[in-house]
């Protein structure tokens, strides 16, 4: 989305009065004087903001014989609305790859061993993640090499490989592994 529609998406609502005009047409069209009588400003006042809502996109009009209603271009809306939602999802997940890989530098020493496993839930899964993403997907595993994985990383391969279970990133059958899918991980 352009950056300038944005703007004037962003400028359209920024006042208290429109945003009162934009709660009002949420419950349906509403001609101006009935939008002016509900909020008790004069018809002029009220048509500078029909007029700066208009312009930004947030309204649309129709003219029914010699009355014009305006409502809500709720699409549009919901376009703006929903692009800066991205914005702030997509910084949020940079923040995040930021948390995950501090979490992996202070628990891995420099040869890639974990020094310990984190005590506290969101840390260790954090660790655990790592290290899942490691092994192939679809993959079946015998125990022994999972243990044999394992223990690259750290020598209590049954308490980690037992984590795995439990936060759903390895499903086990007859002593056979596998990764389930990431919709599955507990994290």
């Amino acid at each position: 989305m352009q950056l300038e529609k944005q703007v004037a998406f962003l400028k359209g609502i920024a006042d208290p009065a429109r945003m009162k005009i934009i709660h009002l047409l949420a419950r349906g069209p509403l001609h101006g004087q009935a939008i002016a009588g509900k909020l008790g400003l004069t018809p002029p006042t009220i048509s500078h903001h029909l007029t700066k809502l208009r312009e930004s996109g947030v309204i649309i009009s129709r003219r029914d014989k010699n009355t014009i209603y305006f409502e809500l271009n709720k699409k549009m809306m919901q376009q703006h609305l929903l692009a800066i939602l991205d914005v702030l999802e997509n910084d949020k997940e940079e923040n995040q790859v930021g948390e995950k890989q501090a979490i992996i530098q202070n628990f891995l020493d420099k040869e890639g061993k974990l020094k310990t496993i984190p005590a506290q839930r969101k840390k260790k899964l954090v660790v655990l993640e790592y290290m899942i993403e490691k092994l192939e997907m679809g993959k079946k595993y015998p125990e022994k090499e999972i243990n044999t994985f394992i223990q690259q990383y750290h020598e209590d391969y049954a308490t980690i490989r037992r984590e795995f279970i439990n936060h759903q990133f390895m499903y086990r059958e007859n002593n056979i592994y596998e990764v389930n899918p990431k919709e599955m991980w507990l994290i």
